[in-house]
């Protein structure tokens, strides 16, 4: 399995940004896919995941600002943030899980190599 991540940078507090993540290899429909961040000296945090059936999970520091979006054909994994505030830098990694997709920051299967995010 690979997922590789796109679409990061640096973006002005009140932005907007969409994450990409392509993935290939078998992953369970069971599967919850998603995404999970990690900012210097803090842990790593779920903040989005979705399910095949099309249940979603956003953590309440994301709720509402964040989109999560899956395209089927192209094995393509999206995040759009917007409203972005400098506590949403970090690392944001793509990510897939067992278990609850509350679990993606603490108990993932697989996992990209990350994109930063920088929010100023």
């Amino acid at each position: 399995v690979q997922l590789v991540e796109s679409g990061g940078g640096s973006v002005q507090a009140g932005g907007s940004l969409r994450l990409s993540c392509t993935h290939s290899g078998y992953i369970s429909s069971r599967h919850c896919m998603g995404w999970f961040r990690q900012a210097p000296g803090k842990a790593r945090e779920g903040i989005a995941g979705i399910r095949r059936d099309g249940d979603e999970y956003y953590a309440g520091s994301v709720k509402g600002r964040f989109t999560i979006s899956h395209d089927d054909d192209a094995n393509r994994l999206y995040l759009q943030m917007r409203s972005l505030t400098p506590e949403d830098t970090a690392m944001y990694y793509c990510a897939a899980t067992g278990g609850p997709c509350s679990w993606l920051g603490t108990d993932y299967a697989f996992r990209g190599q990350g994109t930063q995010v920088t929010v100023s």
